[in-house]
Order: structure tokens, then sequence, then C-alpha cells
């Protein structure tokens, strides 16, 4: 029985996803008819009410204004466009760039050493910091780490350099006792300038989150306290990784600052074509990957688990496997999986910054996350609320949502196999929810359609084994109702629908 922990190889989810589903899909032809429902969304976006929603307060007003020093407007780029490589490997339209500057970093590397020649010692003990700093000198190198247990305060990449290891739980790069809170185990070396060309690769990454003690509280601020920080970073790339009880995340692939000058704006300094493969990780305070502020972010075969939410305080810990934050665009994830986190994934922004946009999901495995699939933007909800300027664009394909739970890390957080709120344009093809016939959801709804989600389509819905449910899809009316909803060969007709919807078909013939 596969049960998703540290151990689960996420290479193999693409066919764990057949095995649960029943379906072997034509992909080619499902990301063929995803795209024509996407772009018929696109130019059937229904009107709405906008509203200015609740004037700022005088101190949120110079906290924005602060924020707008290192920010720049945001825009809604042209989506990224989703094809099939002769391999049949599900890929983003400007993959081919990314393995053009993948030669190009190759080329650059003018020297291999191995960081064991400048007296790093993988005892468990030593402190190898020093050795680190030498062996990477200034870049254009590839610096091999041999198996063992590698003590370090921290570790800063120049441009241009390339750090291997002899494979995930071989060679672990484990932070000192004595650091700081704040430290990021991994990052690059200039966040203001930035750096480009990075790899890191074929390695354990352990934050030593046990040298802390029973603190309240595990991160510091911004995107501090993580495995693995990528903030302005130009053609990067991390695969084969683990990483393992960050104070905040286990992957941030971020800008120089969060930023939060207000929803249409977006930080400066964001990073730009990363991509992330087959990495794992667990007992995260925040999130296991996350993006901020950055383009083109490419994220296939990863797992994250059994998030710790010690960044958060106690029973309101929004932690997620996948998070897709603040002013990300043109995000893919390709064939992932979660389990036992707060969201499995969850694409969104706060209230004062610009909302993720043109988000794809090409197939998903969501285990016992108290939300599998959440799309928000929070503070731009109700009717009351300015209505949002960035939450626009979402596609979803091949999901799997295994029998969602409620949560210790959120109390009083209702279980839901996916929750829509705020998001324009929306398409979820293929989504099989699976329920605990045993298990008590208190009457509560599988799938919410909610606050002002507009132009939604959800074709090929099924559901099994939520008999202690209440509905299968609730689209929730009033003054913060939904609407323009597409609701298309649905395998139950339980199907609730609030007062006041103007555009809503339903068609449960599967």
């Amino acid at each position: 029985m596969t049960t998703y922990d540290e151990t689960h190889d996420p290479r193999k989810n693409k066919e764990l996803l057949a095995e649960i589903t029943g379906k072997r899909l034509d992909m080619k032809q499902v990301l063929q008819e995803t795209e024509q429902l996407f772009e018929q969304c696109r130019k059937n976006l229904s009107s709405s009410i906008t509203v200015k929603g609740h004037p700022l307060s005088f101190s949120e007003k110079i906290h924005e204004g602060l924020f707008r020093l290192s920010a720049k407007r945001s825009g809604i780029l042209e989506p990224t466009r989703i094809f099939m490589d002769v391999e049949g490997n599900v890929i983003p339209d400007w993959k081919d760039k990314l393995d053009r500057e993948y030669d190009r970093l190759r080329g650059n590397i003018t020297k291999e050493v191995n960081v064991a020649d400048f007296g790093a010692v993988g005892d468990g003990k030593t402190d190898s910091t020093a050795a680190f700093k030498k062996a990477i000198g200034r870049g254009r190198i590839k610096v091999i780490v041999p198996p063992g247990v590698f003590i370090v305060k921290g570790i800063r990449l120049p441009s241009c350099t390339w750090l291997v290891g002899a494979g995930k739980g071989v060679t672990t790069i484990r932070l000192h006792d004595q650091a700081v809170k704040g430290t990021r185990l991994i990052t690059n070396s200039n966040h203001w300038r930035g750096n480009h060309h990075l790899v890191v690769q074929g390695m354990t990454l352990d934050w030593n989150v046990e040298r802390l003690g029973n603190v309240a509280k595990t991160s510091t601020w911004g995107n501090h306290s993580s495995c693995l920080t990528y903030a302005n970073v130009t053609y990067g790339w991390v695969k084969d990784v683990e990483a393992m009880n960050p104070g905040l995340h286990c992957f941030d692939i971020s800008s120089t600052l969060y930023n939060y000058a207000g929803d249409g704006y977006r930080a400066r300094g964001g990073s730009k074509y990363v991509w992330l493969d087959n990495l794992t990780g667990y007992g995260f305070g925040d999130d296991g990957i996350t993006t901020h502020h950055s383009d083109y972010i490419f994220i296939s075969r990863c797992h994250m688990c059994d998030t710790s939410g010690r960044a958060h305080r106690k029973g309101f810990s929004n932690s997620n496997g996948f998070e897709i934050d603040d002013g990300s665009r043109n995000v893919l994830l390709v064939y992932n999986s979660s389990a036992r986190c707060f969201g499995g994934v969850e694409i969104k922004a706060h209230q004062n910054s610009s909302a993720a946009s043109n988000i794809a999901i090409v197939g998903h495995i969501s285990v016992n996350d108290n939300r599998s699939y959440n799309f928000r933007h929070i503070g731009h909800h109700k009717s009351t609320d300015a209505e949002s300027k960035s939450a626009f664009n979402i596609s979803a394909v091949n999901l799997a949502a295994i029998a969602p739970i409620f949560s210790d890390l959120y109390k009083d957080s209702p279980p839901r196999g996916m929750v829509v709120s705020a998001y324009k344009n929306v398409v979820i093809n293929h989504f099989t929810l699976i329920g605990d016939s045993d298990y008590d959801y208190k009457g509560n709804p599988v799938i919410a359609v909610q606050y002002r989600a507009r132009n939604v389509v959800l074709n090929h819905i099924s559901f099994n084994n939520f008999i202690k449910a209440g509905a299968a899809i609730k689209v929730y009316g009033g003054n913060n109702r939904a609407d323009s909803i597409k609701i298309q060969n649905c395998s139950s007709e339980k199907i609730e629908v609030g007062s006041g919807i103007k555009d809503i078909s339903i068609d449960t013939k599967e």
C-alpha cells in the first residue's frame, strides 16, 4: 500500500494516477480539450460588479507605500502553452529556452572540484563551511559533494555554480547547531543584484530544526529559515533533492524581498526560468515548495508531506504542500503529490499583494490534505471587498483528491476536495475525488465554488465514498456569490446552487 510518506518516490506519480483514477488518458487530446475550454473561458468572461471595498487605514497606506518603493506594476502575461515532447513528457512552451541555458551553463563551467579536497569532512561533526566557500570560489565551477553528512552554517552560490552530491540520503548537508534561526541552508550569493545559472542536485538538505529546541515559532521573516532559497535567480535547476524539517520552506523560488504594496503590484527582483524536479520535502514549518513574485517556474515529479506547521500559531497553520503565492506567474506543476498538509496545492495571494496568475496543473495526487486544492485571493472575496485585479487563469487536468480530512493544523477548517474563491477563468478537467465511506464529513460539501469566483468550468468530475458529506459540488449564492459556472460530465447529481446566481449550466451525464 502506498503511504505517501517521506519515502515516496514521486517519479511513480504518473502511473499511480492511472491506478487511482482508473483512467489512462490520452494526455495530448486532454490537454488540447482543456486549452479549448480555457480559451472559451477567457473570451466569455462575465461582467461582475466592481466594488471599491473598505478604504485603507492610515497605517495600511503607509505600509503599502513603503513596499511600493521596491515594487512594480503587475500585469497578466500570455499564459504558458503546454505540450508533450517526443518521449511523452508534459512540458511548458518555454522549456527549449531553459534547455539551451543548461547547455550554456555546462559550457561555462571551467573546473570540476571535490569539496573534500578543500577540507570538508562528512563525519556529521566537523564544520565544513569554510571548505565549501573555498571550493565554490567565484563560481563557474562544478562542486562534487561526496557521500557523508556535512555540517555548515550556510552555503551561498555565485552565478554559474553546480553543486552536486551522490544522491538523496547519501550526501547530506546539515545546518550547524549554532546557526541562527533565520539561516537559509543553501541560497544564491546576491539577492539584490541577482544570480544566474545555478544547479543544486543529488543530496539531502537537513535544516536541523532540533537545534532550536521547543520554540513556539521556527522561522523569522521573509524568505529566511528555509532549506533552499533562490531569490532573484534567472535560470535555475534543483533536481533529485530531499529537504527535511526547515523552519519555513523546503524550497522557495522567490524575489529579493516579499512585497505587500497592494493588489496590482509585484516585487522587483523575482526569479524566472527555474525547474524543480524529483524533490521530496517533509516536516516544513510553512510550505514544502513555494513561489513568490517569480515567473516561468516548472515543478515536476515532487512530493511534499507531513508539515509541522510550526511557522504558524498552533491551530492556524496555513501550511501547504505546494503554494503558488503572491505575484507568481506562468507556473506549471506536473505529476506532483502531497499528503497530510493543510492544502495540497494552494494558489493564492495575501490581501495586500497581487494574486498568482496563469497557473497550470497537470496530474496531482492529494492524500489526506485538509483542502486538497485551494484557490483564493485573501481579502478580495466578499461583496464589500475590492475586486481582485490579478486573480486570473488557472487550469488543472487529471487531479486526484483522496480522503481530505479535518486537521489539527487549522482548527475548524472543514475538509474540501477543492475550493475556488475570487478567481476568474478556472478550468478543471478530469478530477477524481475519493472519500472514506466511514469518515464523518459533517455534511460539508466536497467542492465549493464561492466568494465571487467567475467563469469556472468543471468537466469530467467523479465522486466516490463521500457518504457523510453534503453536496458533491456547492456553488454559493448570496451577496458573495459565484457566477458564470459550467458543470458538465459529473458523476453526481448532488449539486447545490445558491440564490442569485445568474449564469450556471449543469449536465451530470458522465
